[in-house]
């Protein structure tokens, strides 16, 4: 199955850099190229792509705004954003997060990282680096705990197993890894997982991390502190 990607760089070199690279994968196909945040919302409608590669900074409307526009369409529902950035840490990260992106990747990445990470997204897998994940940690660290009240109503949806999942996913293990720790099936643990998604309305595992930190289901001094 081939996946569809829509390009969003304000920079045509740039976008053309991409489709060549994207092109030359036997499994990737580039649908359309879009150099502001609007025409990018557009062309998402239009082309169906799987998969936006989009610019945090593009004219009339950033990448953020378009991110969050595409994932309130419900007609887009299957569509999954990789914001491509030259700042991995800044508060962009926790913004486009909130907004419904997938993942993120540093414009500086290697071209096999890339392909990886659109098929990543695509697998509605989420997507963030290193330094990405720890921005996304010291965001949530500024913020005021969140108290029990905040969780119950979100968590109380889960049953015991999936909100032990959940921790896992907001701990960045793979399906595989959480099937090793909890002694169950790779499909077993996928399973789980997809389930927590759709109590929660959760459209990627991104969204499951999200809210993992925002009901407090996990606490980010665990991880900032390993």
């Amino acid at each position: 199955m081939t996946v569809r990607v829509l390009l969003a760089d304000d920079q045509k070199l740039i976008l053309a850099g991409f489709r060549v690279l994207i092109d030359s994968a036997p499994d990737l196909e580039v649908v359309g190229e879009a150099v502001t945040g609007a025409e990018a919302v557009e062309l998402a409608r239009r082309t169906r792509a799987d998969v936006v590669l989009m610019d945090i900074r593009m004219p009339e409307m950033d990448g953020i705004e378009a991110t969050s526009r595409i994932s309130a369409d419900d007609d887009l529902a299957g569509v999954r954003v990789l914001i491509l950035t030259t700042f991995e840490i800044d508060e962009n990260v926790l913004r486009a997060l909130r907004a419904g992106a997938s993942g993120f990747l540093s414009k500086g990445v290697e071209p096999a990282d890339l392909l990886d990470g659109i098929r990543t997204v695509a697998r509605g897998e989420s997507l963030l680096s290193p330094r990405a994940t720890q921005a996304l940690i010291t965001q949530f660290l500024e913020q005021p705990a969140p108290g029990p009240s905040a969780a119950a109503p979100v968590l109380d949806q889960l049953t015991n197993r999936e909100r032990e999942i959940l921790t896992l996913v907001a701990e960045g293990l793979s399906n595989d890894e959480i099937a090793v720790r909890l002694f169950v099936s790779p499909l077993t643990a996928k399973t789980h997982i997809n389930r927590a998604m759709t109590k929660l309305g959760a459209r990627d595992r991104a969204q499951l991390v999200m809210v993992a930190y925002q009901t407090g289901l996990v606490r980010p001094q665990s991880q900032a502190g390993s």
